[in-house]
């Protein structure tokens, strides 16, 4: 067996890491060209570009290419699928975990959002672990009771109960990790007057859910 080395991409010329990215454009048909959507077709990884060019951006632009956007995702939708890989993984997740098998984002976008993975991890962290929010006047409906609040789950809240339920559903046991898409459920349906906060929520799974419907458990029945 001979052993060579791969082609360093440090020696690739702009020119060629800009042909490279316009040619990925092509292959899709897109006007523009995600991290993952690079790193999946690429001969190098991202990261050569961003360092070359500053950023991911200036990448796009220097190659004539439109910006990618996750401008407007919340914080609240980006800690709610970190708190999902994480249940999923079983632990913490790596940089190089935030795959499409494992995430909606790329550890990219935390980066961008956060200034660097691990201060994503800690504001992260930071969130989860605080108390829970209180229901604002300003979200209520107007002819629902004061005590019940909205029903709409926010995106910390969502987060919140699946990990208070280890991502495993709380009726047939099925578990995130294993591809099964949950659902977050009013214990005591929010037709019946149920509130919505964590301690009358949990984590069902998609078929469990739809059985469940608004039928109430039978311990918490008159």
């Amino acid at each position: 067996m001979k052993f060579e080395l791969e082609n360093h991409s440090r020696n690739t010329s702009d020119i060629a890491l800009l042909d490279e990215l316009r040619r990925i454009a092509s292959l899709l048909n897109k006007a523009t060209v995600t991290i993952d959507e690079f790193n999946d077709h690429a001969s190098f990884h991202s990261t050569t570009l961003s360092r070359r060019f500053g950023t991911w951006m200036k990448a796009l632009d220097a190659a004539g290419l439109q910006r990618t956007r996750n401008l407007n995702i919340t914080n609240e939708a980006l800690f709610e699928n970190l708190a999902a890989v994480w249940l999923k993984l079983g632990g913490q997740p790596k940089y190089q975990d935030l795959t499409k098998e494992h995430s909606l984002y790329s550890s990219g976008t935390y980066e961008k959002r956060f200034g660097t993975w691990r201060r994503a991890l800690e504001v992260f962290v930071e969130w989860a672990n605080s108390d829970e929010p209180k229901v604002q006047s300003s979200e209520m409906p107007v002819n629902a009771p004061t005590k019940r609040g909205p029903r709409n789950i926010n995106w910390r809240l969502r987060a919140l109960v699946l990990m208070r339920d280890g991502g495993r559903c709380q009726l047939c046991g099925a578990e995130a990790k294993d591809g099964v898409k949950l659902h977050i459920d009013h214990v005591i349906p929010w037709v019946n007057g149920g509130e919505t906060k964590l301690a009358n929520l949990q984590a069902l799974c998609e078929v469990c859910n739809i059985g469940k419907s608004d039928v109430e458990p039978l311990a918490l029945k008159k």
